[in-house]
């Protein structure tokens, strides 16, 4: 039963990131043909309205589905089925209320916040995504539900479902808009309108697994307390879920509020140093076009982690099953380690090549890449915010993030305000502003961590292996890439690449930075350990 509990667990996090590549892939397929169909003017409404839909759905959902698999997985591991039917009802009747509300101040104020964005014609939009928020806080629920169950399908395909509806349904009604000769405020409308069916159509599919989902499998695992079982009042029950994720969302709030704070002083800055408001806005433009996307790619594969690894430990604590929640909290660190390092040292090294793979302005690329190398190494502070984040959260320290988010978000305002200031540092402080910002909260989760849990992460296994590995990779891929650039240029680039992952699968196994252990927690582990073995790269 361990060993398919720990299955469940990778195996979840292989259907997230799949997922999670998949709509990131699709998004941007999305924004080529949609910027094409409604231009500049059309997807200023579309984003302004995307925006306000965006902060209604953290403030009403951030927390949701962390609150309700922490609470499932906790109930299941004790043996009390009936709390988690209780749950589940909680949930659902909370956050249909709540969704309704969202929905509502959305559709009344839609003027108002168009308004409040100086974009008047942008009501429309507003109107149209409204509904969707209804929709989410139910589907929301239920993703929690299912992934406290460590069921990670559902939330997987809902959340490609939303995405599909977004590029599909959003570019067919845009079209029938234009068609129809509407002006560009309503073609918006008509287009965002997409992304509401979409995120219905995913709240239905997650209904219909909830009627059909068969909870016996998952919990032959544990006991069962049957007529014995005494569950929570709704109002209790309630109160909990709002006591978890109400924390949980206040700091994914602090964090986005320093965002906005933050893009507000690097313009402002620049024109304090000198620079014209057309010069300083085109120095922001290239560092968050170019530089900031790169930067945001890698941390999609480390975010399933962190949402598996909630109901996991949640479960191991219900137990009271400590050597497993330390197993947990280790191979989680380690695993998003084997992914950030990497990744950091990797865009670091490569900034100009890649950039000069994905875009074609020249000038551009000498800007932004010189950005994205100092950029880089907060990839990996990111990674480890992400799951001391989720372990905090499992460990029922949800409040702790609040302060760390809050500390880093002040380091990140300071540091922006002053270094930018600087005419030697200029666009340059927006990166360490960002680099010290995540470094700060990364120590103090350590530190909480270290504290409150009293877990302290074998360094060696953990960070120093991978960091070993990554350094082996990049240098052998950075010299594939100078001998192959003296004759080719793009072409030498893609296949450093190729050859980095290469280096780095052999020298994960060659450092024992992966083990055979680590290999058998994998879905199918026994046959891929067979085969690694047969290739010499585990001994055996």
């Amino acid at each position: 039963m361990e060993k398919k509990s720990k299955n469940l667990l990778f195996s979840g996090v292989l259907i997230l990131t799949l997922s999670n590549i998949l709509v990131k892939a699709i998004g941007l397929l999305y924004k080529i043909p949609l910027q094409n169909l409604i231009h500049d003017e059309g997807m200023g409404y579309f984003n302004a309205a995307y925006r306000i839909y965006t902060l209604f759905y953290m403030v009403s959902t951030a927390g949701l589905p962390v609150a309700v698999s922490r609470m499932v997985s906790e109930s299941r591991a004790k043996g009390n089925r009936k709390e988690v039917k209780a749950i589940i009802r909680s949930a659902l009747l909370l956050f249909t209320v709540v969704g309704f509300v969202g929905t509502t101040i959305m559709a009344v104020g839609s003027k108002w916040f168009a308004s409040l964005l100086a974009m008047e014609n942008s009501y429309l939009s507003i109107l149209a995504v409204a509904p969707t928020l209804f929709f989410i806080c139910i589907c929301s629920a239920l993703r929690g539900y299912f992934q406290g169950y460590q069921n990670m399908v559902p939330t997987a395909v809902s959340e490609v479902l939303e995405a599909l509806g977004k590029l599909g349904l959003g570019i067919l009604f845009a079209l029938y808009a234009l068609k129809k000769g509407y002006n560009i405020p309503t073609v918006a409308a008509y287009t965002i309108f997409g992304l509401t069916i979409g995120v219905v159509v995913g709240t239905l599919y997650t209904i219909v697994h909830k009627i059909f989902f068969k909870t016996e499998k998952y919990d032959a695992e544990f006991g069962d307390l049957g007529e014995d079982a005494q569950a929570r009042t709704t109002g209790a029950l309630m109160k909990a879920i709002l006591s978890i994720s109400i924390p949980i969302m206040l700091s994914s709030v602090v964090m986005t509020l320093a965002d906005t704070i933050d893009v507000a002083l690097i313009s402002r800055r620049l024109q304090d140093i000198g620079y014209a408001e057309k010069v300083a806005t085109a120095k922001y433009g290239n560092y968050s076009t170019l530089a900031v996307p790169l930067f945001n790619l890698p941390p999609i594969l480390i975010y399933p982690i962190s949402a598996s690894i909630v109901p996991y430990i949640s479960a191991a604590l219900a137990q009271k099953d400590t050597e497993k929640v330390r197993e947990t909290m280790t191979r989680s660190l380690k695993v998003a380690s084997l992914i950030a390092i990497p990744s950091a040292l990797g865009l670091a090294v490569f900034s100009k090549p890649i950039l000069s793979l994905l875009y074609r302005d020249v000038n551009s690329v000498e800007m932004a890449h010189p950005l994205l190398t100092v950029l880089a190494p907060a990839v990996f502070f990111l990674g480890m915010i992400s799951v001391t984040n989720a372990i905090l959260q499992a460990t029922k320290h949800e409040r702790l993030p609040i302060i760390s988010m809050a500390a880093g978000s002040l380091v990140k305002i300071a540091s922006s305000y002053f270094l930018i200031g600087n005419k030697s540092i200029e666009i340059f402080g927006a990166p360490i502003g960002t680099f010290l910002c995540y470094l700060t909260i990364s120590l103090l989760n350590f530190i909480f961590i270290v504290k409150y849990t009293g877990m302290l992460p074998e360094f060696g296994k953990v960070f120093f292996r991978p960091f070993l590995s990554s350094v082996i990779c990049v240098l052998s891929a950075f010299g594939v890439y100078k001998l192959l650039s003296l004759r080719f240029t793009r072409l030498a680039t893609l296949l450093s690449i190729a050859f980095a992952v290469l280096v780095y699968v052999i020298a994960i196994f060659l450092t024992k930075a992966i083990t055979e252990d680590d290999v058998m927690m994998l879905p199918k582990g026994e046959k891929l350990t067979k085969l690694l073995k047969k290739l010499k790269l585990i001994r055996g």
